[in-house]
């Protein structure tokens, strides 16, 4: 019957979407030759690097950014650090002001992000290397240099750190800390397997000359630009001894703001780089691109309800074997309610109900990219970043 076929076809997509992918590259390393390191045994030997801070209306965190990066441990000669403060309305700009070493960019009009990163690209003058971090995130000592070693590999035209979400008691955010371990574990298998399909924003860096000129009204611009460098048969590594630590967001309605803006500009960024489906052309990369991101933002979103209907359907035609049908409609039934359960205790501490944290958290991931599909339809997404409120 097909409606049983149907069923079982889309449980497979999903299993595979987020379990079966990850156990097959992880198997497939078994015969994939090991490639060679790469290292850099002194300092004079490091790349001139430039360390760029996007931040509008950072008055709460951008001192102790500011530290932080001054800090890391990488020689003052060859590290430039560009902050640029376009827009802000705040103290932001007075603070940069207390750091003669570090370059300030400020215009009075707040373009968005990508025109800030653009303008500071601009102004980072002769290096070889770029590493964009996020305002709001604090980096371990040796993030740089942990960095810039993938680079005396020609092949590798970026590095991707990891992002880490700090785990504060009485957190009204479920989940977000378990999904960022899991992405981590893939983009692991990723870098290994060939390429990490889109970096992290929050800490990520690339070779100067392969910087493509960012359109203005891109809302993903760290997946555009690592994309854009994929394109032109370069690597993206994953390194996660270099992280990125930031603080979980505010409450979930925070967390769906910033979900349903990533998700609304995953389908525009689907949109320019519909090529990379082509597995003649780009081989590993697409099989990558179509297993991580297609399937992850439209496939899965779509089977899920789907799975629930046909399953409904074959219970009530009483198909063969109706037991298995049945106790597959329970564990979806089950998982639900669990999913709603969380929703109703979404803003109490992290402590009470964490069992329900994994249904409600998947549930919300998926339900929010609904929502960027629709925003991303209509037009409504802004390419200018809002500024999702962080836990104290």
């Amino acid at each position: 019957m097909f409606i049983a076929f149907f069923f079982w076809f889309l449980i497979f997509l999903v299993f595979y979407t987020y379990f079966g992918y990850g156990m097959l590259i992880n198997f497939l390393q078994f015969f994939k030759k090991r490639s060679k390191d790469y290292l850099i045994e002194t300092d004079a030997a490091l790349p001139a690097i430039t360390l760029i801070i996007a931040a509008y209306n950072e008055e709460d965190v951008l001192t102790e950014k500011l530290d932080n990066s001054l800090k890391l441990d990488y020689p003052s000669e060859k590290l430039q650090i560009i902050v640029i403060t376009d827009g802000s309305t705040d103290n932001t700009t007075a603070i940069v002001y207390k750091y003669p070493s570090i370059v300030h960019l400020h215009l009075p009009e707040r373009k968005g992000k990508v025109a800030a990163i653009n303008r500071a690209v601009e102004h980072s003058g002769n290096v070889e290397i770029l590493v964009f971090s996020d305002a709001n995130t604090l980096l371990n000592k040796e993030a740089l240099k942990r960095m810039v070693v993938y680079y005396n590999n020609p092949l590798v035209g970026g590095v991707s750190g990891e992002k880490k979400v700090e785990q504060i008691s009485g957190s009204k955010v479920k989940g977000e800390h378990l999904y960022w371990r899991y992405e981590s574990a893939l983009k692991k298998l990723d870098s290994d397997f060939h390429t990490v399909v889109g970096a992290a924003g929050e800490l990520f860096s690339i070779r100067k000359k392969l910087y493509p000129e960012v359109p203005e009204q891109i809302i993903l611009d760290d997946f555009y630009i690592s994309l854009k460098i994929c394109e032109k048969n370069y690597l993206i590594k994953y390194e996660p001894e270099a992280y990125a630590l930031e603080k979980p967001s505010f409450s979930m309605k925070e967390e769906r703001k910033r979900k349903v803006r990533i998700s609304a500009g995953a389908f525009q960024a689907m949109t320019c780089f519909t090529g990379l489906m082509n597995p003649f052309k780009f081989g590993k990369l697409s099989f990558q691109y179509l297993s991580r991101r297609v399937f992850r933002w439209v496939i899965c979103p779509i089977a899920l309800p789907l799975i629930l209907i046909s399953n409904i359907i074959l219970v009530i035609l009483e198909v063969d074997p109706i037991i298995l049908y049945q106790i597959s409609l329970y564990i979806q039934i089950i998982f639900y309610v669990l999913a709603i359960i969380g929703w109703f205790l979404r803003d109490k501490p992290m402590g009470r109900g964490k069992l329900l944290h994994l249904p409600y958290y998947f549930t919300f991931m998926n339900m929010s990219v609904w929502s960027g599909f629709f925003r991303f339809i209509n037009g409504s997404q802004s390419a200018i970043w809002e500024k999702a409120k962080r836990a104290a």
